[in-house]
């Protein structure tokens, strides 16, 4: 078991010196849930950053697979110049994997990357809350469930809020800090604090659907999809377009097949039953792709093939 270094209730860095410059970082002890390609990414996120890590998955096996899978990508660093090799031997020495829930009672946060479905959501909070220190503060990285949903199956919904990284969280900067009505004012300091240790941009943002960024990303790839289906253009055209015309990284078919076609899904079934419009149902093709389990780039297959 991995020992907590400090109370959760305060934010992870030490007061400024004299010199008006910050002094160094207190590491925390992070209890990731879910051991997919987020889960993996959020714990390399954290261990890169000197804090310790518990990786919890349901079985040694996709525990095993999501150490393999940060193992590799540090060890893809190292061979691109980008991270010394002893550095690696070191994060991966702040991670350690576990089967049981029990064995995140020494974190200080415990964050859930599972499934994106609100009753498993629920249910697991509900458990963490009956198993880990009332100190403890419980974040999900949901990228559009209501979060006082997850707070209100708790007795702790001050200590509960949203931590959403983005896909692949190595590398994306972002970070959306999610204020349920419950949160309290130390809750949303201590996470913003954390993932400012990590390099990352915080932003705020209250609990609505889909957030910010999915709010305003996801009716724009379901349209593409339905500009697909009316035979307007290619798939392979109008993800040129969006790039082309709009600087875009990325296509909107691309996009979809890298977040995961499963995971669109759900995000915009939460945001339709916000919506009174019924051109935002999601489109008929995504759900048809779903159905066949063509969910993108995690199954090689998806509006393109992999």
């Amino acid at each position: 078991m991995l020992a907590c270094v400090t109370s959760p209730n305060l934010p992870p860095t030490h007061p400024q010196s004299s010199s008006g410059e910050q002094d160094a970082l207190v590491p925390h002890t992070i209890g990731i849930l879910g051991s997919g390609i987020m889960g993996a990414g959020i714990a390399e996120v954290f261990a890169s950053a000197g804090h310790s890590v518990v990786l919890r998955s349901r079985t040694a096996e996709s525990a095993s697979d999501a150490l393999r899978t940060l193992t590799a990508s540090l060890e893809k660093q190292v061979q691109r110049g980008r991270l010394e090799a002893q550095r690696k031997v070191d994060i991966l020495a702040l991670c350690t994997t576990t089967t049981h829930l029990e064995n995140l009672r020494d974190c200080d946060v415990v964050i859930e990357s599972v499934v994106e479905d609100l009753e498993t959501k629920v249910a697991l909070f509900a458990e963490l809350d009956s198993l880990l220190p009332s100190a403890t503060i419980l974040a999900s990285n949901t990228s559009t469930l209501p979060i006082i949903e997850l707070a209100r199956s708790t007795q702790r919904p001050d200590k509960v809020c949203g931590i959403h990284f983005f896909n692949p969280a190595t590398t994306m900067s972002l970070v959306e800090v999610v204020r349920a009505i419950t949160s309290s004012d130390d809750t949303i300091q201590f996470a913003v604090a954390l993932t400012e240790s990590c390099g990352k941009t915080p932003v705020h943002v209250r609990d609505d659907a889909g957030f910010i960024v999915n709010a305003l990303l996801f009716p724009y790839l379901n349209n593409a999809i339905k500009m697909y289906e009316r035979g307007t253009a290619t798939m392979s055209d109008i993800d040129i377009a969006m790039k082309g015309g709009c600087n875009f990284p990325m296509g909107p078919f691309a996009l979809l097949d890298l977040v995961g076609l499963d995971t669109s899904l759900s995000i915009l079934e939460t945001l339709h039953k916000g919506s009174p419009n019924d051109a935002d149902e999601p489109a008929p093709l995504l759900r048809q792709l779903v159905s066949e389990g063509k969910l993108g780039r995690k199954t090689k297959n998806g509006f393109y093939s992999y």
